[in-house]
């Protein structure tokens, strides 16, 4: 079977091609152009279907989607390497300008066009006694659903298109976001009943799972607090409806073991990308090339190839520096007690570039040691970052100078605790101590071709079941249910949690599949990756601790979450128990989902958006920076959409057009 790639703008079908994708049912290769007319046959009908799963590449591919995605939170600010002014909600972020907009809203109007046509066309001309053809209208069902979803998360309500479009129709106008969030359930609820329970031997396909996630998310997202002036009616049902489906999902998705199961990517179509916790997932493999393939691996990775004794290689990946984890990105975590943070963060880097060491010098030079040996040799330690807390004296400007890795420590002794100002020597990427932060490792990839390649072969993991469980907990918290909340809650935690006798140095990402790279690693000049973390020093702990942490991190009550004192209560204003558990799981979510691409539309629909942005997100302070909450809880309609289109076959005025776009855009 063959990829078809189906390019549909709003305004027009454009072209057809069979194109790029993905493992197993998807092929690579580019085979023809196909006319619509092939749409009236159950072969080019099935081609068309294995063609919409392109459309689930679009958040991991180029960089139209992650600044959608995470830029502008609190989990992270910029890392000045680009696009910048999503982060910093700037002027220069808006409407017109070339940052995504338009392809993101194109990218999804896609999906919906091809979805449009495999519904209206199936019926027509797919045998009913074929055993695919609930399959073929489940698959329509759920990717228009899913793509609406996507659209009203980021831009409200938008144009409503339920047939297909034919020839140049450019007349649209918008749906309420109660209209579109009416239509998305009901997809989405068609495509559960007619989409089969596994995706069999086709990891990627669309399931029953898949379907009932996003039920669950979409029934979530509308009774949450961007709708509140129009969701009342909802409110009980939706919450309901996250239960129940959220619950099938769980039965049938448990949990990976160990949550750094999930990021232990040794190789294309590995264990880690066949986990049954995974929902859904968008399918690259090692024929991905291009803007075809995933490259969420390039941004969240801090610059290490400038410092002597490294050099960039495939197993430390190609550092574009887009996204930096925030202070609160650190503080949110029970770093003694929860593996999660020593599980996503890269803490340690070795030497693949022992001839560049910095060598000994007096005074530093330490008793064995001359001067002009070099501080460390071929695959030992050559960075170290130290993740402490404010009060921790034990670090100087001048200590660590009698240090051989390289030390970024974040807090040095007699240092104020603060959430945006500058502290340690991490630095801010602008050049106030170089680009140097905390990566996260969840993305790495070496399996890559080669050092510069930017395509990465990794699967884009869309949902898991784990957030399955944070948004059973957060429907049972809506509902005041806070201790029917807290088995969906202790499940992440217990997992996240050190079991008696694990070793809490250990360090695993994809970065390790270098070992498996056929395609010329590097491997024999030494790696950059290493397998250990900072877990020991970061937390001013001596000996080996080999105890569970399970007992300190399961919750034992509700009044856990409300007694906390460090959850950031007070630095959000929340008081009473409803305000503090929508915090409290919110948090939980970034302690789980760090990075995975949810936390715009999440910060955004349950309102806390301005406030930790504020409070969290050091972009704040960047010139221009002027975070509107009448405008920036919705992202522009394209402009190039509102110059296209027409309303009685004449072109919109300036005034029609600012009607038709979101306020404050």
């Amino acid at each position: 079977m063959k990829y078809n790639y189906i390019k549909v703008s709003l305004i027009i079908i454009v072209s057809i091609f069979i194109s790029a994708c993905s493992q197993d049912f998807l092929n690579e290769d580019m085979i023809r152009q196909e006319s619509t007319q092939s749409f009236e046959t159950e072969e080019g009908l099935d081609k068309l279907s294995i063609g919409m799963y392109q459309n689930l590449r679009i958040p991991f591919t180029y960089e139209w989607a992650y600044p959608y995605w995470n830029f502008g939170t609190d989990e992270f600010t910029s890392g000045r390497g680009g696009n910048n002014w999503f982060n910093d909600y700037t002027d220069a972020f808006n409407s017109a300008a070339s940052n995504g907009s338009a392809e993101n809203w194109d990218h999804m109007f896609a999906g919906i066009g091809s979805a449009n046509t495999l519904l209206a066309n199936v019926p027509l001309y797919y045998s009913e006694n074929n055993p695919n053809y609930n399959t073929r209208l489940g698959e329509g069902y759920f990717m228009r659903g899913y793509n609406y979803f996507r659209l009203v998360i980021q831009f409200g309500g938008v144009p409503l298109l339920t047939e297909p479009v034919k020839g140049a129709q450019t007349d649209f106008v918008r749906a309420s976001a109660e209209e579109v969030y009416a239509q998305i359930i009901s997809d989405l609820k068609k495509a559960y009943e007619l989409l089969p329970a596994s995706a069999g031997d086709q990891p990627g396909r669309f399931t029953k799972s898949a379907a009932a996630h996003f039920i669950a998310k979409a029934s979530l997202f509308r009774v949450s607090e961007i709708n509140s002036d129009w969701n009342s009616s909802y409110k009980d049902q939706d919450l309901d409806e996250v239960i129940k489906y959220g619950k099938l999902v769980i039965d049938a998705h448990p949990l990976a073991t160990d949550f750094s199961d999930l990021w232990a990517y040794e190789e294309p179509d590995g264990a880690s990308e066949r986990l049954q916790e995974i929902v859904l997932s968008a399918q690259f493999s090692n024929l991905s090339t291009g803007r075809t393939g995933n490259q969420v691996h390039l941004y969240f990775l801090s610059v290490y190839q400038n410092l002597p004794g490294l050099k960039r290689d495939i197993s430390g990946g190609r550092e574009y520096r887009r996204l930096r984890a925030t202070n609160y990105a650190q503080d949110v975590y029970d770093r003694v007690n929860d593996s999660r943070f020593w599980k996503s963060f890269v803490t340690s880097y070795n030497s693949n570039n022992p001839g560049a060491a910095p060598k000994w010098a007096a005074p530093y030079t330490p008793v064995g040691k001359n001067d002009g040996d070099p501080k460390f040799g071929l695959n030992e330690e050559a960075v170290r970052y130290i993740v402490n807390d404010a009060g921790d004296n034990r670090y100087t400007t001048e200590s660590i100078k009698y240090r051989a890795p390289h030390m970024f420590v974040r807090y040095f002794a007699d240092q104020p605790q603060s959430y945006l100002d500058l502290h340690g020597n991490y630095g801010h990427p602008d050049g106030s101590g170089g680009p140097r932060f905390l990566a996260l490792g969840k993305y790495r990839d070496g399996s890559r071709p080669s050092v510069a390649a930017a395509n990465g072969y990794r699967d884009g993991v869309i949902a898991r079941s784990a957030e399955d469980y944070l948004m059973v907990a957060e429907a049972y918290g809506r509902k005041g249910q806070y201790t029917e909340a807290l088995p969906y809650i202790n499940a992440l935690r217990e997992r996240a949690a050190y079991k008696e006798g694990e070793d809490r140095s250990k360090y695993v990402d994809g970065g390790a599949a270098f070992r498996n790279n056929t395609s010329g690693s590097g491997a024999g000049d030494g790696a950059v990756y290493s397998d250990n973390n900072t877990y020991y020093e970061s937390n001013n702990i001596e000996g080996n601790l080999t105890e569970s942490t399970v007992n300190n991190l399961v919750l034992s009550s509700v009044a856990d979450i409300f007694s906390s004192t460090d959850q950031f209560y007070t630095e959000l204003g929340a008081s009473s128990d409803m305000d503090k558990f929508l915090v409290f799981i919110m948090n939980e979510r970034s302690r789980e989902l760090m990075g995975e691409l949810h936390r715009w539309p999440d910060l955004a629909r349950s309102k806390q958006l301005e406030k930790r942005f504020k409070t969290f997100n050091d972009g704040v302070r960047e010139e221009g920076s002027n975070f509107n909450a009448n405008k920036h809880y919705l992202r522009p309609i394209p402009q190039s959409f509102l110059d296209a289109i027409t309303k009685d076959g004449q072109a919109l005025t300036s005034e029609e057009k600012q009607a038709m776009q979101n306020p404050g855009w």
